[in-house]
């Protein structure tokens, strides 16, 4: 026979481990907020839309791993240190309601800086700066841009592609 009592004990038990990996759970939702959000007034966001933004983030750090890899592999056909024309590289971070893109090409690649600034304001953008940056061989690019109508949004991946074609 049980003691009195003891049924009672492994139910406070139970909701002590409940209680334990509710906060493990809180704990580990905001070490993910503070790491994907940046401005502070989005902290209160819902479940569904950080983890939506989360997976945005990690499909724009995919796209950036896809195009460093491709950085690389012209980076190693140019071994010799020639001046071989380099293949442009170009990276779009969303950030909150700032852009920045990252575009690098090598010396001989001739296109227009300010179609680029044109696109970016087509797709509701203001430039806040660009600054570029020669180094060896190639001209480094960054644009930092502000989201003008942050309640529509915008659409990274259509941008990226209206950029490639004008880079390429």
């Amino acid at each position: 026979m049980q003691p009195r009592g003891s049924g009672s004990s492994s139910k406070l038990n139970r909701n002590e481990i409940e209680k334990s990996r509710r906060l493990q759970l809180k704990d580990l939702y905001s070490k993910l907020a503070s790491l994907i959000l940046k401005q502070p007034s989005e902290e209160g966001l819902p479940l569904g839309d950080l983890l939506e933004q989360a997976t945005n983030y990690v499909v724009e750090l995919k796209q950036n791993v896809e195009e460093l890899k491709r950085r690389k592999a012209a980076l190693k056909g140019d071994e010799g240190g020639s001046k071989e024309e380099r293949l442009p590289v170009l990276m779009v971070r969303h950030m909150g309601s700032t852009l920045e893109v990252n575009l690098s090409t090598g010396l001989n690649k001739k296109f227009k800086l300010h179609e680029v600034l044109s696109v970016l304001k087509e797709e509701g953008l203001e430039i806040a700066s660009a600054s570029h940056s020669t180094v060896g061989n190639q001209i480094f690019y960054t644009i930092h841009a502000q989201i003008l109508y942050s309640r529509i949004g915008i659409e990274t991946s259509r941008m990226h592609e209206r950029l490639e074609r004008l880079i390429h």
